[in-house]
């Protein structure tokens, strides 16, 4: 999958910087909001950018790695939960009518039909296959989850939104993520496999040896990221990850939700290094691997909630950080358009 991502623009940023610095306030009283208003201005090309509305996108599939007991829900929640957002009921359509995001359902791979206007059918394959035993799926399937995503940024880039936000769904995705996570760290599996849905600490013992075990079988190698995706990797993880490179190659920024999704973001970086410049951290996971993917990509999260849900959810709930630290560079005034005294003045005055 070829991609061209351009590098933030460092001159915008430094300009942005230097335009804050100018509003009525102390130099870096706003804090972090500061620093995020920067970032979107270089990421964006814009000295005032625009990140409203979000556009949310979830991808859902299945993972034949759950047939192992590694989840403590089985396989069919996925299809309900897909229902279920259908049918507006989920915590990322309550969060993402708060925000007045653009949502739209994918399923790029459920393992049974899903009929549904209000679900996007883009369909891979029904799931993929049981990495413990076989590689998921193939290069070729791989690659094209990618372009799913990549096509559904494009298109919902195309509707307005100003700011990606990627989730999923898919039971037994953290066992996917997991496994792509730890043949990027030296980290043992044990500070990187979580609960997930919840599952008991004898369970969490079983996901982690079925982890080892399939990356003994596979030696996956993240150096060829199309045949790593495809030997320990999941469909929406694929979708996702192709989702940010579309918007990484408009200069649209993108928000992390959790543990999946940083990791989809980790995948996408194996395509294209650049597309960590247009990443902000929303909030960190519960999920013991998050911290380890997020300090791959050098990421701090805007929020900490101790929230693990997925869906794109955490992500939807610190927008609303990321859109004031663009309406502040948009909306307040400078010292010198309010007649208001710098530090600077004062001191000239007591000289």
């Amino acid at each position: 999958m070829k991609i061209f991502v351009p590098a933030a623009n460092c001159q915008i940023k430094e300009d942005a910087c230097a335009y804050i610095d100018q509003l009525t306030k102390p130099p870096g009283s706003l804090g972090r909001l500061e620093q995020f208003a920067a970032e979107l201005a270089g990421m964006t090309g814009n000295l005032f950018p625009e990140v409203t509305p979000p556009g949310v996108l979830v991808f859902a599939a299945d993972h034949g790695v759950v047939v192992e007991g590694v989840s403590a829900y089985p396989a069919e929640v996925t299809a309900q939960m897909v229902y279920n957002f259908a049918r507006g009921g989920a915590a990322i359509n309550v969060f993402s009518r708060r925000i007045g995001a653009l949502l739209e359902i994918v399923d790029v791979g459920v393992a049974v039909p899903i009929d549904n206007e209000r679900v996007i059918g883009k369909k891979v394959r029904r799931g993929t296959d049981n990495f413990a035993k076989t590689e998921a799926m193939t290069p070729a399937e791989a690659e094209q989850a990618l372009h799913v995503g990549y096509e559904q940024a494009v298109s919902i880039i195309g509707q307005g939104a100003r700011t990606l936000i990627a989730g999923e769904m898919g039971i037994g995705n953290t066992t996917a993520a997991s496994a792509l996570l730890a043949t990027l760290t030296d980290e043992p599996l044990e500070r990187i496999v979580g609960k997930g849905t919840g599952i008991a600490a004898e369970r969490l013992v079983h996901k982690q040896e079925v982890i080892r075990q399939a990356l003994a079988l596979h030696r996956p190698d993240p150096a060829k990221p199309l045949e790593w995706l495809a030997k320990i990797g999941g469909l929406e993880i694929a979708a996702m990850a192709g989702a940010m490179l579309a918007a990484a190659e408009r200069r649209i920024p993108i928000l992390l939700d959790g543990f999946i999704c940083t990791v989809a973001a980790l995948v996408a970086r194996q395509f294209a290094p650049n597309v960590a410049d247009y990443m902000i951290a929303g909030h960190r996971s519960e999920e013991p691997g998050h911290g380890i993917a997020l300090g791959l990509l050098g990421k701090e999260p805007l929020i900490d909630l101790r929230m693990r849900l997925g869906e794109g959810s955490g992500a939807a709930v610190a927008f609303p950080l990321l859109a004031a630290a663009a309406a502040m560079v948009s909306e307040m005034a400078t010292f010198s358009s309010a007649g208001v005294s710098t530090a600077e003045a004062k001191g000239e005055k007591e000289r």
